[in-house]
């Protein structure tokens, strides 16, 4: 057996592995609103879902193509108001709406990400990044202070059409309610599926290795006949796409957004830190990163008070209780500590260490 025969081997038998995982979280995913039937756990997974979405576009800027953007939380803004806005302003919300508002929110994340790819991608590095950060930064403003349309920092509420409605109950099956949030939670199980799939398609296609190669040298790529622009274009507008669909599985989740919810900078600094947890360059860290970071929020505050309740008497550990985030970041450090690529980035590093030592 020659070197390429092996080497086609060791792909198909990752890929295999990496199918068969992904098969299980999607399954665990499937079976966890009857295995828990509460709007906590079914809560916890459906934003797990939508920001592993976020998180994995956002790799294919920061991972795939070394493009560091401040405004790739403006399109998950962008795709949450399109449906919010559509659905409020609906006298009777209908299934089209759904599909207009995913419409809508393309078309404008397209537009916006050419808008900052034409002027923005002309400069470089820290500079690229605070000229999205102040294009974000602008969007919440916008948000805040739009009262008649967006309704400021009140936000707005709204209902959903048909069987997605949360007043519709279709009765009960094994213990759980089968109603309107169960058909939305399944909803987000399946374009999750899809539009992950479809990251992970474009990252495999020539497109993907060419943004790859500019990541790690983009004078040698441009040498060899690439027009690099083009391609960080293209990363960037699909990116975006991406980010907006997902921004509209976050609002259907919620039936209310407000500017702080999803033009905030800390939910763009938030992002960033499942980026880093998962691993750069991963895309599979992102469900890693999206699942430590929003577990850790959910049920960190509540595990430090039934802690600081077994002693009572204590002031300090009371105080200390009610500063989660203090916690949170000591982890967080623990993690870059331990693995300084991310998760999955230290793990591959590892395997294929011992993968050459067993070559040699």
């Amino acid at each position: 057996m020659d070197i390429k025969e092996l080497t086609s081997l060791e792909t198909s038998g990752k890929k295999t592995i990496q199918g068969l995982a992904m098969a299980g979280v999607i399954f665990i995913f499937f079976i966890i609103p009857w295995i828990i039937p509460s709007f906590r756990g079914m809560d916890v997974m459906a934003k797990i879902m939508i920001f592993t979405i976020v998180v994995a576009s956002f790799d294919l800027l920061l991972g795939y193509t070394g493009i560091l953007s401040f405004a790739h939380g403006m399109f998950f803004g962008i795709g949450a108001y399109s449906i919010a806005l559509i659905l409020y302003y609906s006298k009777t919300p209908s299934w089209y709406h759904i599909f207009l508002a995913a419409g809508a929110s393309i078309v404008i994340s397209m537009g916006l990400s050419l808008m900052i790819s034409f002027f923005s991608l002309r400069v470089k590095a820290i500079f690229f990044a605070m000229l999205t950060l102040a294009m974000a930064e602008f969007a919440h403003i916008l948000g805040v202070q739009w009262t008649g349309l967006t309704g400021g920092e009140d936000g707005i509420s709204f209902a959903l059409p048909g069987i997605f409605n949360f007043n519709q109950t279709l009765g009960t099956l094994f213990n759980t309610q089968v109603n309107g949030r169960l058909m939305v939670y399944y909803f987000i199980l399946i374009i999750a599926v899809f539009l992950f799939a479809g990251m992970l398609r474009f990252i495999r296609s020539p497109l993907g290795r060419v943004l790859k190669a500019i990541r790690e040298n983009e004078q040698r790529t441009i040498a060899l006949g690439y027009k690099t622009f083009r391609y960080q274009t293209c990363s960037i507008v699909f990116s975006a796409c991406i980010a907006s669909l997902a921004g509209i599985l976050f609002a259907m989740w919620l039936c209310y957004v407000n500017p702080d919810s999803v033009f905030h900078t800390a939910v763009m600094v938030n992002i960033l830190l499942m980026v880093l947890i998962g691993g750069m360059g991963t895309l599979y860290g992102s469900l890693i990163g999206a699942g430590f970071f929003i577990v850790t929020e959910n049920w960190l505050p509540g595990l430090l008070k039934s802690l600081a309740g077994l002693a009572s008497d204590s002031i300090i550990l009371a105080n200390m209780a009610g500063r989660w985030q203090l916690y949170f970041g000591i982890l967080f450090v623990l993690v870059v500590i331990f693995f300084p690529k991310g998760v999955i980035g230290t793990i591959r590093v590892i395997l294929d260490r011992r993968h050459q030592i067993h070559n040699l």
